[in-house]
């Protein structure tokens, strides 16, 4: 219960990606490997049915769908791990921000790089919050003790362990994965130097959304019209 207490923003995002994994088991029949069918009548990216059917909500119902067993663990343990430093040293509002457009802009990514392929999963939103404590530590790395690099290191571990699993595996998207690195990393810069550049790190998100939304259209139009 303490932990629950100390940590709700990572302990609530694991309970609902696993509540929505537990749907997709019941509705495909499957634990390890959930057909791409029921992904997609989830809410799944297919850029197709999101950019030129304009279905964007997608790219938030994408966010906390996983492909099976060994998916939804690798990115729920990564979560637990780096979530608790992210509400150590960021405040909530900064969180939900961070692994929002993170998520969000990383889906984009995987929007452009793969207009054919369907995409789930919360890692590029996972790799902001990598990406946010990066940011973090750099903008303190005069400040912080041995103890807070070490505390970076043991993230870097983890990061790369990712970062290998992502390209030894081909269904895995890393375009995701990257696109979600830099937004975390550049967001949790900005805030970590001034917590009111959550504003402007927010509104620089929205409108790149939406102008990324509208070369999306462009870009898929001349592709498959």
């Amino acid at each position: 219960m303490n932990g629950l207490k100390r940590f709700p923003l990572t302990y609530g995002i694991v309970f609902l990606n696993s509540a929505v994994f537990l749907l997709t088991i019941l509705l495909s029949g499957n634990v390890v490997d959930i057909d791409l069918n029921t992904l997609v009548d989830l809410g799944a990216l297919y850029g197709p049915l999101v950019v030129l059917k304009g279905e964007w909500w997608r790219l938030v119902t994408a966010m906390f769908l996983h492909g099976g067993m060994t998916h939804i663990l690798m990115n729920m343990v990564s979560l637990y791990i780096i979530g608790r430093g992210m509400e150590l040293y960021f405040s909530k509002s900064a969180y939900v921000a961070i692994y929002l457009f993170s998520g969000l802009l990383g889906g984009m990514a995987s929007l452009y790089m793969h207009p054919e392929s369907v995409g789930i999963g919360a890692s590029g939103a996972i790799f902001g919050v990598f990406g946010a404590l990066g940011g973090f530590f750099l903008a303190h790395r005069n400040q912080i003790a041995s103890h807070g690099r070490e505390i970076m290191k043991d993230f870097a571990v983890i990061l790369g362990l990712n970062l290998v699993l992502g390209l030894s595996i081909a269904s895995i998207d890393m375009s995701a994965h990257v696109g979600g690195l830099i937004v975390g990393f550049i967001g949790g810069f900005m805030i970590a130097k001034r917590p009111e550049n959550l504003v402007v790190f927010s509104v620089v998100s929205i409108a790149t959304l939406f102008a990324g939304s509208w070369y999306l259209h462009v870009y898929y139009v001349q592709i498959f019209m």
